[in-house]
């Protein structure tokens, strides 16, 4: 399937200044996603950031930087409008791939079965996934001196062995189509389909000890 990958990366990270351009593994964090995209046969990737060491930098063919707006590089800005933006300014059409860069662990061919689980049209928008603890089941919400189970109340009294198995976003492929985004300007949608992720490749990088971790899986695999 033909697609474009679109790959944010904001400047200002605050739990690990500079991370999206320092080194990992020897090559700049954000440039994993971009080789990824780019092994899983993106027509075009495009950077959107506001890092001016990757405004001007040399990029391999089918890559393109995209200046992001002042108004979409705040801590605060949602990834909705920074798609939007990407969307319009580099006219995407068809099949879109996000790859966050914070996802470094994240390969080729988990982007290939994305697609692949999306080009069967049961889906408005695919993921992907990792296995999280089954114990939040038993969790719920406050409501004044009220407890409101999160899903069945049974659970709230189950073993955690008997617990269905619970998944969570690990952040590092959505794809979807760039029309369909266009038009509602959310992600939320009750047709999403999931390919599943190790929680060893499913890490997000935030801290450097998140760094350090990602660095060792790396130089083990090579």
């Amino acid at each position: 399937m033909s697609f474009v990958a679109v790959v944010p990366v904001r400047a200002g990270s605050k739990g690990l200044p500079g991370k999206n351009t320092r080194l990992l593994a020897g090559i700049p964090l954000y440039r994993h996603s971009i080789d990824a995209a780019l092994a899983a046969g993106a027509s075009r990737v495009i950077v959107s950031t506001d890092i001016s060491e990757i405004l001007f930098a040399k990029l391999p063919d089918r890559v393109y930087v995209l200046s992001r707006p002042l108004e979409l590089t705040g801590d605060s800005v949602a990834m909705a409008p920074v798609l939007l933006h990407a969307i319009s300014e580099a006219c995407i059409e068809g099949a879109i791939v996000i790859l966050q860069a914070t996802s470094p662990l994240r390969s080729a061919s988990d982007i290939e079965a994305a697609l692949s689980v999306y080009a069967s049209g049961e889906h408005d928008l695919v993921m992907s996934v990792t296995q999280a603890d089954s114990g939040v089941l038993k969790w719920g919400f406050l409501d004044k001196n009220r407890f409101r189970p999160i899903a069945d109340p049974s659970y709230c009294f189950s073993n955690r062995q008997s617990l269905p198995i619970v998944v969570r976003p690990n952040g590092a492929v959505y794809v979807m189509n760039a029309e369909w985004f266009q038009a509602r300007g959310t992600f939320v949608t009750n047709r999403i389909g999931v390919i599943e992720m190790s929680p060893e490749r499913s890490k997000d990088i935030d801290t450097l000890i998140d760094f350090e971790i990602c660095e060792v899986f790396l130089r083990q695999l090579s």
